[in-house]
């Protein structure tokens, strides 16, 4: 987040040279060489001298090497009252280690013995140059090579020879081939070898658009420093302040480190030629404290950190701050920022783009959601020095979602959140190539271990997921596209223990679009006592509604015994499997597909689809001619007479009842079937268009049979081209039924009529015939009367 510090580095090097060349070389050279220069003139050409000398060169040596020379047109020295003149004065200076170059250059100088003071007359050139080879050259020889000459211009310069002080109210320039400026009013204090540059400090770095001020400036030697009030660098791209500036100097004058304290903040901007909508955003920086580590000869940067209530913010149209209590930004290379390190409570915000905020729910799901990280530590990872690539956490960290608000509508006081934790985050950013250049945004996030998610909505019970790993992707204008969890994953939606969906699974992705969970990798879903396993589970989570895919099975178990039921009314679980599932949370009901089945105990219903209401103990089950719905049914046990071809036992054989369609509500103990109806017993089939079949009520069932045994059948009514086939006869009607106890049918509607092989066949209003035996009553009117046509064996 503190990019503007590298778009900034410049002034580093820059402020180095200013700082160490100009103004120290300039004033401690010059304060040393002067005062030297003004002790010796006098000595050698004498107070008492009256007449003039023009042309001379007074030089002084030292071990065999010079250390300064000075030229004059003149020297004038007034016998009243000591003082002397020089004219057209030229001062070369060359250092005790013949490293220096340095030459000034006035046409007037006056030196008053009285006061010790030596005034410049106008203005005063300097040239500060280094001479490295100079100890190796002959003694006074010219450098081969004038590189970095550093020339200065002032007037007015007055220095006391006592003191060792000097010091002008005029302003003083320099050029040097990487800086130019001026400062008003300049102090030197010889005892304590202490700078002070009084007001107005300017510099313009002549290979960039920045410009540096300050309202005072110290430098001393001991300690090498410079100290800046109220620095202040201004460029096209930003700004760069603090309340003050120390900088810290080797012995070769070149910038160790900078300390900035008091407010130090930074600015970045879009350039004209990059307009804010073009995609750029201002990014703003701010800490109590910042300190600049710099090596080698040029001082490029190496560590900068920053401390106290250290702020970055980007605005514009996708606003993003961070905060940390402290961040140490790492450099590479020519001052290339590479990683800033932030501590002590770090967090990381982005806002959904303005745009994005004020889509309708309605069209974008669950809408754009702020983004908030927060660790101990985080390390932003740095791309060709500005580009933030990614950002990786240490210590346990959390990550906070909440739904962005247009700026119009009034923050609620507890809004929607979602909280995501996890031993370690891994943030990834990208650019956005669809919309204008120049715009990061997040992309992914990984965590693990120990992944964790909780959603919370104002009045209702959290609910919470965990996985080994997590990964989220975003939008590019805020928000999350889908988050993917794996290993050992479940997931709680904090209902009460009867209402409560729970699901595992190996592999879950979330969409907050759709918000739908998917399930992978052998998924279990429970929801209150139903438990379903399938290949893949769909949960939406604003919905509640549920779908299961591949393989489904569901049990219901804590099933209450329902005496007055019958076919769903033991208390052992119920099982149903299908290829597909669709659960509704308003109703409860289950719709289950593809050969489905559903079965308690013996009692089972097999169709291509049945719809399950567990509250109700309610099935609707839907088939086709070629994939009926399938029943058995046991009917209750015949009553025993000496006609009967068969005992009670053979009337227990079961009966398969298949349809189009059927309906059944446990606390009526009737299954409704429609269309294409087939009942089929051991020695009979009867077909209708309808049939509602009547069970037995489970408390008398259960003292008839053993446990497991299917549901018992009282009766049958059957309706609409009734057709009963028995091996022996045919009966034909428009309703028959058909009852257990004493297994019989009654066939009426339509001229019902019956016909036996031996006996023919036998028509009236009413038929009534035994299962077991060859008995019919026939019942007829006066105006229908009973006809029977016998076969004539021949």
């Amino acid at each position: 987040m503190p990019l503007p510090i590298y778009r900034l580095r410049r002034l580093l090097a820059a402020t180095a040279v200013l700082l160490t060349l100009v103004v120290t070389g300039m004033y401690f050279y010059a304060r040393f060489r002067t005062r030297n220069v003004l002790e010796e003139v006098p000595n050698k050409i004498g107070y008492d001298i009256k007449q003039t000398a023009n042309g001379f060169q007074i030089s002084k040596s030292d071990g065999g090497r010079t250390l300064f020379t000075i030229q004059a047109s003149d020297v004038k020295q007034f016998k009243l009252n000591g003082r002397a003149e020089l004219h057209k004065v030229s001062i070369t200076l060359y250092g005790r280690d013949a490293s220096r170059f340095d030459q000034i250059y006035g046409d007037d100088f006056a030196y008053d013995p009285k006061t010790g003071n030596a005034t410049a007359n106008g203005e005063v050139q300097i040239d500060l140059v280094a001479n490295p080879a100079g100890s190796t050259s002959p003694d006074q020889s010219t450098p081969k090579e004038l590189k970095n000459t550093i020339h200065l211009k002032t007037r007015d310069l007055v220095f006391n020879k006592d003191t060792g002080n000097a010091w002008t109210q005029a302003r003083v320039d320099f050029n040097t081939p990487q800086a130019t400026g001026w400062a008003v009013g300049v102090h030197y204090a010889g005892k304590s070898n202490t700078l002070t540059l009084d007001s107005q400090i300017h510099v313009n770095l002549s290979s960039t658009d920045a410009a540096i001020t300050a309202d005072h400036g110290v430098i001393t030697n001991d300690p090498r420093q410079a100290i800046l009030d109220h620095p202040h660098l201004r460029r096209e791209a930003g700004i760069l302040e603090a309340d003050r500036a120390t900088f810290h100097l080797n012995r070769d004058n070149t910038v160790e480190s900078i300390l900035a304290t008091g407010n130090v903040s930074a600015s970045t901007r879009p350039s004209a030629a990059k307009p804010a909508n073009g995609g750029q955003s201002e990014i703003l920086t701010h800490a109590d404290e910042a300190e600049f580590l710099l090596t080698g000869k040029e001082s490029v940067l190496r560590t900068a950190t920053l401390t106290g209530h250290v702020h970055a913010e980007q605005v514009g149209a996708q606003p993003m701050q961070g905060d940390a209590g402290r961040a140490i930004l790492e450099f590479a290379g020519q001052n290339e920022l590479q990683k800033v390190h932030a501590t002590d409570g770090a967090q990381l915000v982005q806002k959904a783009s303005n745009a994005s905020v004020g889509i309708r729910k309605a069209e974008s799901g669950s809408g754009p959601q702020d983004f908030e990280l927060m660790a101990p530590t985080i390390d932003f990872i740095l791309a060709r020095g500005h580009v933030l690539e990614r950002a990786e956490t240490s210590g346990a960290a959390q990550i906070k979602l909440t739904p962005s608000q247009p700026p119009s509508v009034p923050t609620t006081s507890s809004p929607s959140q979602t909280i995501v934790t996890a031993g370690k985050f891994d943030a990834r950013f990208a650019s956005e190539t669809a919309g204008p250049a120049g715009r990061n945004y997040l992309s992914t996030i990984t965590g693990a271990p120990d992944a964790r998610i909780v959603s919370s909505t104002p009045g209702q019970p959290a609910r919470v997921s965990t996985s080994d790993t997590l990964e989220a992707k975003f939008l590019p204008q805020g928000g999350i596209v889908s988050i993917t969890q794996s290993g050992n994953f479940t997931y709680s939606d904090g209902q009460p223990p009867d209402k409560r969906m729970q699901a595992w699974a190996a592999n879950a992705h979330y969409t907050p679009a759709d918000q739908m969970l998917v399930l992978t990798g052998a998924p279990r879903v429970t929801s209150g006592a139903m438990a379903t396993t399938a290949t893949t589970i769909r949960i939406n989570r604003a919905t509640g509604e549920a779908t299961a895919d591949g393989d489904v099975k569901s049990t219901y178990s804590e099933m209450k015994e329902q005496p007055d039921g019958a076919l769903l009314a033991s208390s052992s679980p119920i099982h149903v499997t299908s290829r597909t599932l669709t659960v509704q949370s308003t109703s409860g009901e289950a719709l289950y597909t593809g050969n489905a089945r559903l079965w308690q105990d013996a009692n089972a219903i097999q169709a291509p689809s049945i719809e399950f209401d567990r509250d109700r103990r309610f099935v609707s089950a839907q088939g086709t001619s070629s994939a009926p719905v399938l029943t058995t049914l046991i009917p209750v046990p015949a009553k025993a007479s000496s006609s009967s071809k068969a005992g009670q036992n053979e009337a227990a054989n079961p009966i398969a009842i298949t349809g189009n369609r059927l309906t059944y509500t446990d606390s009526e103990r009737r299954a409704h079937y429609e269309s294409g109806v087939v009942a089929k017993g051991s020695d009979f089939t009867a077909s209708a268009k309808t049939l509602d079949a009547f069970l037995a009520p489970h408390s008398q069932a259960s003292k008839n049979q053993t446990f497991g045994n299917p549901g018992q059948l009282e009766r049958m009514v059957a309706e609409g081209n009734v057709v009963i086939q028995q091996p022996n006869r045919r009966a034909e009607g428009q309703k028959l039924v058909y009852t257990t106890a004493d297994d019989k049918f009654v066939l009426t509607g339509g001229s019902p009529s019956i016909f036996d092989a031996e006996q023919g066949k036998i028509t009236g209003v009413s038929l009534t015939f035994f299962r077991r035996d060859d008995r019919v009553l026939v019942e007829g009117k006066s105006g229908s009367p009973v006809v029977t046509q016998t076969r004539v064996a021949r």
